[in-house]
């Protein structure tokens, strides 16, 4: 068994589950639904097979596969898996089988179409495909193919399946939103592609790949990278990072290139939503990890300053705009930007803390935004408006559903004892040993967020019952198998993060080993020693 294709399967088992689903009658739109969540069950039940098999200290990078694919270009088909990739893997392969079942009855708003729920949950598992195989790349040419590909798709969920509506501004907003996403994402995309040619042109001069071509091969560019065999100067080096780091930032989305993302995010329904914040666009944070820093260290080192000054701006503004938000979607989504701000923060610090918080925090933020914008728009879909003034007491009529929305608020906020305040400690305190300043900035958006989520729980859950929110309902069976594993995660990884740490260490240190960089020495007040002179107020 030690040959078999453990990432191939992993990401084409979604695959030829989308191309079964699409191949059912139009008929049979239950049973579309439910071979869909049946393909997603399995690669969830793969990833937990590789958990089990990886070993965390062992190879930097296992399971392995390589074969050829572009010979004459120096492009290999070549997969493996390390365990910052490992615990995005899982993390994917757990919300999307969520997503499904949260979604099952999304047909009654996206349209009445006969192929509506086959094409759906067709593009979803296409999507979790596409960024299955992006995480666990390892040739930079597959890894670019299929970082754009994933576009297409998701294009289409948030522009052919948003919220139905009859009203003409409304599905014209949500075609604008859609055409957003795609065009700041292809330019992102395009940008990086004029740096993947410019970095296969130096390998090529450098004959690192076989005969006069060049190599796409992530670890054989890695290596020569940190020996200076690339012969390539420092502008040139720093051109290329800002190339790969441009297309990271906008799928990130690192302010200002983030405006896409609260309009995809309330055009889209909500699965879908979760979808693009929760899972595609870790790959944005993931690329950075492993690409910008890997790839370039020096460039890395050298714009680090600018990249976490754009992120403690994003913490910042994310968090304020939030604040004003009168839309409940519109708020969480622009938490996000937020927290995608803490993320590229402690990327950027270039400490172990910094990197394992940032790893961490892009598992916690999967699973706090799934629980908080589902749980939202469970309550959106009974109320029919997105308004947060049109709520107020719910906790009396769906106590339940309040009460797993304030755990999920209180979650976002990175209360201690929930899964994100560990991920968001590591972070401040892995920053702070190398940028003080930025790290005592981004610690206010702690107070802001406590503003955010409890005034938005207070303005839509406590208070008198308004008129119109008397007939809502609690949490359903199916709801409640959504939103009670979310909920169970954020508990169990707040009180012990341990089994995620222990995949996500070893390849922490393993990247800041091979880029050459080492923990700054904590930053202690100097304590005078006993008997010294005190400034002779004796004398």
């Amino acid at each position: 068994m030690s040959d078999f294709p453990w990432l191939t399967t992993l990401w084409l088992l979604p695959v030829v589950g989308a191309v079964a689903v699409l191949l059912l009658p139009a008929s049979q739109r239950t049973l579309a639904r439910v071979l869909a969540f049946g393909v997603a069950l399995a690669v969830l039940v793969l990833g937990i097979v590789l958990a089990v098999r990886f070993e965390p200290g062992g190879a930097q990078y296992q399971f392995v596969e390589s074969h050829e694919w572009i010979p004459a270009f120096g492009a290999g088909y070549t997969l493996g898996l390390d365990g910052i990739a490992l615990v995005l893997v899982l993390l994917t392969a757990a919300l999307v089988p969520l997503l499904i079942l949260a979604g099952w009855n999304d047909e009654r708003e996206v349209g009445s179409g006969r192929r509506v729920s086959h094409t759906y949950v067709a593009l979803t598992l296409l999507v979790e495909a596409m960024v299955l195989i992006s995480f666990v790349s390892l040739d930079i040419l597959l890894f670019y193919v299929f970082f754009e590909a994933m576009l297409v798709p998701m294009y289409f969920l948030i522009g052919g399946f948003g919220p139905r509506s009859a009203d003409l501004a409304h599905r014209q907003q949500r075609s604008r939103a859609a055409v957003k996403f795609l065009l700041y994402n292809l330019f992102g995309g395009l940008i990086m592609l004029a740096a993947v040619i410019g970095l296969y042109v130096l390998t090529a001069r450098q004959g690192l790949g076989s005969g006069t071509s060049g190599t796409f091969d992530f670890r054989t560019v890695v290596a020569a990278a940190n020996a200076g065999q690339l012969g390539a100067g420092p502008a040139v080096l720093n051109a290329l990072f800002l190339g790969f780091m441009f297309a990271f930032a906008v799928k990130a989305p690192l302010w200002p290139l983030h405006t896409w993302l609260p309009d995809a995010a309330v055009a889209a329904t909500p699965s879908s939503a979760v979808l693009m914040m929760a899972v595609v666009d870790k790959v944005g944070t993931f690329g950075m990890l492993r690409y910008c820093l890997l790839l370039f260290p020096d460039a890395s080192g050298t714009y680090a300053p600018l990249v976490i000054t754009l992120a403690v701006i994003g913490i910042i503004y994310g968090a304020l705009l939030a604040i004003g938000q009168t839309d409940v979607m519109r708020l969480i989504a622009y938490t996000s930007i937020s927290h995608f701000g803490f993320i590229i923060l402690g990327i950027f610090a270039m400490t172990s803390q910094g990197q394992t918080g940032a790893t961490l925090y892009m598992v916690n933020h999967g699973i706090s935004t799934a629980a908080l914008f589902l749980i939202a728009g469970f309550l959106v879909s009974r109320r029919g408006t997105r308004a947060i003034a049109a709520y107020g007491g719910v906790q009396k009529v769906a106590p339940v559903l309040a009460g797993t929305f304030f755990i999920a608020g209180l979650a976002t906020l990175s209360l201690p004892g929930l899964a994100p305040f560990i991920s968001e400690f590591l972070v401040l305190l892995g920053t702070f040993n190398r940028y003080g300043f930025a790290a005592v900035i981004a610690t206010g958006a702690l107070v802001l967020a406590a503003l955010y989520v409890l005034w938005m729980y207070q303005r839509m859950m406590t208070g008198p019952v308004k008129e119109g929110n008397e007939r809502l309902y609690d949490l359903v069976p199916r709801e409640l198998a959504v939103v009670v594993p979310l909920i169970a995660a954020l508990l169990f990884l707040g009180i012990y993060p341990k089994p995620v740490l222990d995949f996500i260490n070893p390849a922490v240190g393993q990247t800041l080993t091979t880029i050459g960089v080492h923990d700054p020495a904590p930053k202690t007040p100097a304590i005078p020693a006993a008997g010294a002179d005190h400034g002779g107020a004796h004398k």
